[in-house]
Parts: structure tokens; sequence; C-alpha cells
């Protein structure tokens, strides 16, 4: 397990073509994230929502690129998560790791994992990984 800290949050101004009115706006950005512990490296993102920002209500799905190392594997992967929020829980959590984006010592992962996010605001990830 290790923790991330969102190092840069840059929002896009990349809007869905043909343009739909929802009852939630869609938008875009870009992140960079910092991990520590036994998952230590960064990792840029792709991150899209659907989120109303005053009630903490909507659904994300982020594309990251991972490099650094699990354990004492270093490399790159990508891996994709989502999840829904009505305000203060996740739901209907989605994680998997890329088929073969591995390289490095971490050629050949593919598996799941997670996110959660303490009480005091503390984000944790973890991989159910193996290589092949």
């Amino acid at each position: 397990m290790g923790t991330f800290t969102v190092k840069a949050f840059a929002p896009a101004e990349l809007k869905p073509e043909p343009a739909v009115s929802t009852g939630l706006p869609v938008g875009v950005a870009t992140m960079e994230k910092h991990f520590e512990g036994e998952v230590a490296g960064r990792s840029a993102t792709l991150f899209t929502a659907a989120f109303d920002q005053s009630s903490g209500v909507g659904t994300y799905v982020a594309m990251e690129s991972f490099e650094g190392a699990l354990h004492d594997r270093e490399g790159s992967f990508n891996f994709v998560h989502s999840a829904t929020t009505s305000g203060g829980d996740r739901t209907a959590e989605f994680f998997t790791i890329v088929p073969s984006s591995g390289t490095g010592g971490l050629a050949g992962i593919s598996g799941a994992g997670g996110l959660a996010v303490d009480a005091d605001g503390t984000h944790r990830v973890w991989f159910d990984y193996r290589l092949a």
C-alpha cells in the first residue's frame, strides 16, 4: 500500500461535441500525483468527471500512467479507476491495471487494486498484481 498527493491539477478547455446539456457539468483535467510507501513514484493522469462541486455528487474516470516502483520492482504501467460519490462515500468503484502496459521490472503486470480516502484526507492506493 502507498499514499499519494496531488501535485498538480489543471482543468482543460476540452468540451464534448456535440454539446449535450445534462444535470451535471462534464469536465476534463490533467493531474500529477506523487506516491510514497510500497507504491513509490509519480503518475500523469487524464481525469474526466461529471461532478457538482457544491454537493460533492458525481462520478469520475481516471487513466493514469505510473512510473516508479511497486515493492522492489521498478518500471511503468497504466491503470484506470472510477468511482461515484453522493457527497461523503465512494460507490461503484472500478480499478484495473491495463494489460500489456508494463515496462522494465513491471513488464507483464496485470491485476487490480483500489483507492481509499481516510477521514483525515490521506489518499491511499494499493495494487493486487501479478507479473507474467
